[in-house]
């Protein structure tokens, strides 16, 4: 027979051989042997922790006849099939390659079906977070009413990937990380089975190499066991893991935090030199100063014995430094890593970080220690904190003395201007305002603002909020001014080219004709009207001239809608009258164009 890798050959057969995951085995063991068993599973948890194993001997537990305190005999014909995966009964299906809404209806359809040899049919489904939207609605249902007789095992890494709606109808089981000591432990056992020579160093930096996965852990091994034929040792270990020596990290960690940067340098070209990988170097490093910040905090937190050190060593590295160096050092670590993921030079940021973490706390040591002359002249630095406090009483009874001083104006008013200083920037184009003021009418600005809502829900949102605060003041065939209630929206307003477009465009499609959009500032729009109305001679007639029954801006272009004859009130500004007529053909004039603007039956004329 060829050759199978441990992990394959050291498969668990039984609950109990499942590694640091007692919670997990010992619930699924009282739910069979109380026959509480439930349609459904959902197995969580990172690579290579036992899901799919433990899916594999609930399979064989749930259909033993042999049981034995709940777990599965392994001697019956069933169990023997669902071991060498031959039982029809137990399907394994890996999700990645079988994400499709057709694989999972079959899988529905085939399930209504009893089982043939076993007692329940059992449906593994390997990464079950790669299936589609459609596929996890085809199997929804069949997870809501299963038939009887059937059980799901869904395994995943990625839960987060999983829809509520699958989840809530499962019960979950949360696989945790391998410890290194339950890593340790299993692969002294395999290899005192195995009657292969090992060294317990070799077997912890296998162990904190695999980062929590068992059979990460024993595919290691296996490459171990391969490279020193047949036999596990430190040297063989650390070569094959990339790792680095815990002797030459507390070198290079007591260089650093002795501020000797050349020789961190060196020490530092020494790992490298000898093969091991940057970001290897990196996380054992940052995983090693743990290890110190942990003896610091108490030494019982450390299991020494997994290090390779002794506490004599870890002593000494404690007392090197401080905790809020250690932190320091953890951050530029981590910085450093993070950069060096996409890097061609990886030699580069690790002679930059040996440099940086040379130099962690010299600052905090120049501004923290004492100098000799501070502690041995007291009377001086009494002498100079008394100084001190004098300068400050009299610095606080100057300031109360400004504050009781009248403030003057020209000094008051200052601070006052500084918001005109931005107002003064506001311009508004009249050469585009007064030709629309020319045309309005009241009819035109009344159906704008009848089609103004309609208008904004043609914009984008952040459009319309920028469009909240204003309104139309005029309107002609041609042209509509929008005032703006703040003049920095209406500056914002202007510098947007892209809503003028969207505004002239929803403003065709809602009328039919072409209309420029022109905008203004609310405060500025009374007086761009009165100026308008006095330049055109349009104020309100004198001597039996036209009247009409509303205020005098009645008598001014239809831009003067009813909403902004209030606001011209409102202003405290009223209209500049123009000149008076020299003849009675002026106010029939006067007459006539208030008619054509306004219409003939608001126009009242009355004679004096």
């Amino acid at each position: 027979m060829s050759y199978q890798a441990l992990y394959r050959v050291w498969r668990p057969q039984r609950f109990d051989e499942l590694v640091g995951q007692q919670v997990v085995t010992q619930t699924l063991k009282n739910a069979i042997i109380t026959h509480q068993i439930s349609h459904a599973y959902l197995f969580a948890g990172p690579r290579g922790t036992g899901k799919t194993s433990a899916a594999k001997i609930f399979a064989k537990a749930v259909n033993c006849h042999h049981l034995q305190d709940g777990e599965p005999c392994n001697q019956c014909d069933l169990c023997k099939a669902i071991t060498k995966g031959q039982l029809n009964d137990v399907i394994e299906i890996d999700a990645a390659s079988n994400n499709g809404v057709e694989e999972i209806r079959d899988i529905r359809d085939k399930a209504k079906y009893a089982p043939t040899q076993a007692d329940y049919k059992v449906y593994i489904i390997d990464e079950v977070h790669m299936l589609s939207t459609g596929a996890f609605n085809a199997l929804l249902k069949t997870l809501e009413e299963p038939p009887a007789n059937v059980i799901f095992i869904l395994a995943t890494t990625e839960p987060h990937k999983i829809p509520l709606t699958i989840i809530s109808r499962v019960q979950r089981f949360d696989f945790r990380r391998i410890s290194a000591q339950d890593a340790f432990n299993r692969m002294k056992y395999i290899l005192d089975q195995k009657q292969v020579d090992y060294e317990e160093k070799a077997l912890w930096v296998i162990a904190n190499a695999a980062e929590g996965g068992m059979r990460d852990a024993l595919s290691i091994l296996d490459q171990v066991l391969s490279f020193s034929d047949n036999e596990v040792k430190l040297t063989d270990a650390l070569t094959v893991t990339g790792s680095v020596t815990k002797q030459l990290l507390e070198k290079y960690f007591l260089e650093v935090t002795d501020h000797q940067s050349a020789a961190a340098l060196n020490t530092m070209k020494d790992i490298l030199g000898q093969g091991k990988d940057g970001q290897r170097f990196i996380e054992d490093l940052i995983s090693f100063i743990r290890d110190v910040l942990l003896y610091q905090e108490s030494p019982k937190l450390v299991l020494v014995a997994s290090t390779g050190l002794s506490d004599d060593d870890f002593q000494k590295m404690a007392a090197a430094t401080t905790a809020n160096v250690l932190y320091q050092m953890i951050d530029e670590l981590n910085n450093i890593q993070e950069e060096m993921r996409f890097t061609t030079h990886p030699d580069v940021y690790l002679e930059v970080l040996t440099v940086k973490l040379a130099q962690v706390d010299k600052q905090t040591v120049a501004t923290t220690a004492p100098t000799p002359a501070a502690s041995t002249d007291s009377v001086t630095s009494q002498q100079t904190i008394a100084d001190l406090k004098a300068t400050v009483k009299q610095l606080q009874a100057t300031v109360k003395k400004l504050q009781e001083q009248p403030v003057a104006t020209p000094r008051a008013a200052k601070p006052a201007s500084q918001p005109r200083v931005q107002q003064r920037k506001v311009e508004v184009n009249l050469s585009q305002i007064n030709p629309v003021l020319g045309k309005a009418t009241r009819k035109d600005l009344v159906e704008i603002q009848g089609l103004w809502q309609e208008l904004l829900s043609k914009l984008s949102v952040p459009q319309r909020s920028l469009l909240h605060v204003s309104k139309p003041v005029a309107a002609s065939t041609d042209g509509v001014i929008v005032a703006f209630d703040y003049a920095f929206l209406f500056q914002q307003a202007m510098d947007d080219a892209v809503l003028l477009t969207s505004m002239e465009r929803g403003l065709q499609e809602l009328t039919g004709t072409e209309r420029r959009v022109v905008f203004v500032p609310k405060d500025k729009w009374p007086r761009i009207r009165q100026e308008y109305i006095k330049e055109h001679g349009l104020g309100k007639p004198k001597h039996g001239q036209a009247k009409t029954n509303t205020p005098p801006v009645s008598t001014q272009p239809a831009a003067l809608s009813q909403a902004h004859q209030q606001s011209d009130g409102d202003s405290g500004q009223p209209p500049l009258p123009p000149e008076p007529p020299s003849a009675a053909d002026s106010a029939e004039d006067a007459v006539t164009k208030a008619q054509e603007l306004f219409g003939s039956d608001i126009v009242k004329v009355e004679d004096n």
